[in-house]
């Protein structure tokens, strides 16, 4: 097979996937970072029905949890700058997970949203039993956190969907993904290119499998989409507002002139929203 051609596809592969360029923290960065911060992270691996989950904590709350949930590809170090906020970390305890396949969740991709939901979901509770956990997802992570929320709506407090791909009819399998099907290209691709794809290529039938579903998330949500997004489509967000018919509240944020990288390139807005959460759960605490 002509690396020509693989290479080719990887880069398609790789701009169709939701990490920015540039994006590539060394074990080193990582390190040097929570040192500069003067953070030290918990950090763990479960194995949950045969399936390693890993995740990295942050902060010493033991009633409030953010959970961070990547796209496709990534890991759990795109949400490093806010696994050191010191603002956030003052209302909570902060947790970034690599989902399954991805860094040293090893293994294959997991084809099932709602697998994809029970694995995380089962990490959490081992690790933070009887606890409600504020979601945030980001790309694919937005349909991971959205089944978590149907899936087990007494564990979810608030959700946050970031640039999420969660209208199925806005999900199209491109040629250049059919073709990295491929048994052969599979063998060759990154093993983080293959679980992107592997896990993209079915995602409209698992999205499908979710719409009469939506109706059953209450608690309240906020969205935040850029109409620039080549990525995912900006009617995703429209979609949302449209299923979530008996949300408790439903915040829409959207910015004419902001792309698909949002917590890279505008993470203010996912703080302001998370920290606006976590002050009203505060706000009820004290009732």
């Amino acid at each position: 097979m002509n690396r020509t051609i693989v290479t080719f596809v990887s880069l398609i592969l790789f701009a169709s996937c939701s990490l920015p360029e540039g994006i590539d923290n060394s074990p080193e960065d990582i390190e040097k970072h929570f040192q500069a911060k003067k953070i030290k992270p918990d950090e763990r691996t479960l194995i949950i029905d045969k399936q390693k989950i890993h995740f990295v904590a942050t902060g010493d709350n033991k009633d409030r949890i953010v959970v961070f949930v990547h796209g496709s590809p990534g890991s759990w170090d795109a949400y490093l700058r806010f696994l050191t906020d010191t603002d956030l970390l003052a209302q909570a305890k902060l947790i970034s997970v690599d989902r399954p396949g991805y860094e040293k969740s090893q293994g294959e991709a997991e084809l099932s949203l709602q697998r994809q939901a029970y694995l995380l979901m089962q990490a959490l509770q081992k690790s933070y039993p009887e606890k409600k956990y504020l979601l945030v997802g980001h790309s694919f992570g937005g349909p991971v956190i959205a089944r978590m929320a149907m899936d087990y709506p007494e564990q979810v407090s608030h959700l946050v969907l970031v640039a999420a791909s969660i209208d199925p009819e806005l999900e199209v399998v491109r040629w250049y993904q059919k073709f990295a099907d491929w048994t052969i290209i599979r063998w060759i691709l990154p093993h983080s290119l293959d679980v992107c794809n592997q896990e993209i290529l079915p995602l409209k039938q698992e999205l499908q499998k979710m719409l009469p579903l939506w109706k059953n998330i209450r608690i309240p949500v906020t969205v935040i989409q850029g109409e620039k997004d080549t990525l995912v489509p900006p009617g995703n967000a429209t979609f949302a507002k449209k299923m979530l018919i008996n949300t408790a509240k439903v915040d829409m944020i959207v910015k004419k002139e902001m792309n698909h990288f949002v917590p890279w390139e505008h993470p203010e807005l996912i703080k302001t929203a998370v920290l606006g959460y976590l002050s009203e759960v505060h706000t009820k605490e004290k009732q």
